[in-house]
């Protein structure tokens, strides 16, 4: 009888254990236990950038971005692109849905599954893309040099050393080019990215960058440069700016890319006693050079082995 008993109760505990379990897991289905209603991450059509997501507290958030108002003119009727909540919750808004930033601001609500709600204002910044236009290239000018600690290394333009390329190809050539930049649209990245052309000038004639023979240290012949000189491509290339790492980056039509940054006036500390000023505006490049013990102090060191920085100095002209 005592066995009988014993099994019994042993039965009824485990059906009871099941039915808690199964409660349990009908309170989770429901959402029964769910309060969340954040935004994790949300995007719009020409948004530049990630937007910045604060929740200040269980009823209100804020949510800071950019519009990049030069292909969206019309800031009363934004597109929502992304929209990404935690777990269960709903929100006032969906994918595809436009809303008013005219005024700068526009809210929404985001619903827990327990009905709480955290209503989200949005502040939508403008954004223009100051490349778009025409630059008038100035200057090509570089920081080169092996052991600039003792004294190796120099900041000076490629036109300074005429002797040390060919004169109907100098790099000279390039500074009456003119650099027009267009907006064609933003990468899924949320880049501003577009077209670039970069035209010869009156001369019609782009650099070579061919440093000749008879500067050759190592007796090795004419050295294409291009390698280091050519960072912004002849004619037609693309664009792709990313204010997230500072850089910009061309692709040119056979898909060579090359990444530097724009940079506006002010003095660039190379180092050692070392400065460029920049007027304007510029593009500097960082160039892997090697160091050349043997030929230190020689422009064929600062040009070919070891140049560090590249500017191609620019101003705004349309």
């Amino acid at each position: 009888m005592k066995t009988i008993i014993k099994y019994a109760s042993l039965l009824a505990g485990i059906i009871l254990m099941q039915s808690c379990v199964k409660d349990f897991q009908d309170d989770i289905n429901d959402g029964g236990w769910n309060h969340e209603r954040s935004v994790i991450n949300i995007a719009f059509e020409n948004q530049i950038g990630n937007a910045a997501i604060d929740n200040v507290d269980g009823t209100s958030g804020n949510i800071e971005l950019s519009i990049n108002v030069g292909a969206q003119p019309d800031m009363s009727s934004v597109k929502l692109t992304n929209l990404e909540l935690s777990y269960q919750a709903q929100s006032s808004v969906k994918v595809g849905d436009q809303m008013d930033f005219s005024s700068g601001k526009a809210s929404f609500t985001v619903t827990s599954a327990l009905g709480e709600t955290r209503t989200y204002t949005i502040k939508a910044n403008s954004f223009l893309e100051e490349l778009v236009g025409t630059w008038a290239v100035q200057t090509l000018t570089i920081y080169g040099g092996t052991g600039p600690e003792y004294g190796g290394g120099a900041v000076m333009k490629l036109s300074d050393k005429p002797w040390c390329w060919n004169s109907a190809t100098d790099p000279d050539k390039e500074c009456d080019n003119k650099l027009t930049f267009t907006l064609e649209g933003v990468s899924a990245a949320g880049n501003p990215m577009g077209k670039c052309v970069n035209d010869a000038g009156s001369d019609n004639t782009f650099a070579d960058f061919i440093f000749l023979a008879s500067m050759n240290k190592e007796g090795t012949g004419d050295i294409d440069l291009k390698k280091f000189y050519r960072q912004i491509p002849e004619g037609e290339s693309t664009w792709e700016r990313d204010y997230g790492k500072g850089t910009i980056t061309f692709t040119d039509k056979d898909g060579r890319q090359t990444t530097g940054s724009f940079i506006g006036a002010g003095d660039v500390s190379c180092g050692n006693g070392k400065t460029f000023t920049v007027q304007d505006n510029a593009f500097q490049f960082t160039l892997n050079g090697t160091d050349d013990w043997t030929n230190i102090y020689s422009d064929y060191d600062k040009f070919v082995k070891r140049p560090r920085l590249y500017w191609i100095s620019v101003k705004k002209v349309e």
